[in-house]
C-alpha cells in the first residue's frame, strides 16, 4: 500500500489499513492498534526516502520510541483504508518530536492524534547519536512552521 503524498496541510499523508482482525469486541478499532498504525506509517514514510537498508535497522532507521501520546478523537468502526499524517514539530541533535493523525484516506476526519519523540541510537554502544545530514534534509520537508 504505500504512496505517501504531501496532500496534507502539513507534512506527509500515508496510506494505512485496518483489518478486520483489529477490531474488538465492540466492532472498533482497538486502542492499542493506533500506535502501530503510526509505526507502519513512519516505516513506509522513511523507507519511501531511502532509509532503513536491508533489515530495516541501519543508520537512522535504528532508533527508539522515547514518548508516545494518543488522545482519541472519534471511532474507528471499519476495515478498510485510512491515513496517517505525519509531520516533524521538532528536530534535535538525537532527538525528533513529530505529531500525527491517523485519519480518514482523504485526511478529511481525524480519529487520533498525538506525538511520537524517538532517539537516534550508535548500533555499538546503544547511546544517542546525531542524525545524519540526510535525515535532518528529509525531515525539513515534513517539518511543521513554528507556533511561536
Amino acid at each position: 500500500m504505500s504512496t505517501v503524498t504531501t496532500s496534507a496541510a502539513v507534512g506527509a499523508l500515508v496510506p494505512v489499513e485496518v483489518h478486520f482482525d483489529e477490531l474488538d469486541a465492540m466492532g472498533l478499532l482497538h486502542n492499542s492498534r493506533y500506535q502501530v498504525l503510526v509505526e507502519r506509517a513512519w516505516t513506509a514514510f522513511w523507507s519511501a526516502q531511502g532509509f532503513g537498508g536491508s533489515n530495516g535497522l541501519e543508520n537512522d532507521a535504528f532508533n527508539v520510541v522515547k514518548a508516545f501520546t494518543v488522545t482519541y478523537d472519534a471511532p474507528m468502526s471499519a476495515p478498510g483504508t485510512y491515513a496517517v499524517n505525519l509531520w516533524i514539530d521538532r528536530l534535535g541533535t538525537t532527538s525528533a518530536t513529530a505529531g500525527y493523525r491517523v485519519c480518514s484516506s482523504d485526511g478529511g476526519t481525524t480519529y487520533a492524534h498525538g506525538t511520537r519523540t524517538a532517539v537516534r541510537l550508535d548500533p555499538n554502544t546503544f547511546l544517542p547519536t546525531p542524525w545524519s545530514d540526510r535525515a535532518r534534509d528529509v525531515a525539513r520537508t515534513i517539518t511543521a512552521p513554528r507556533k511561536d
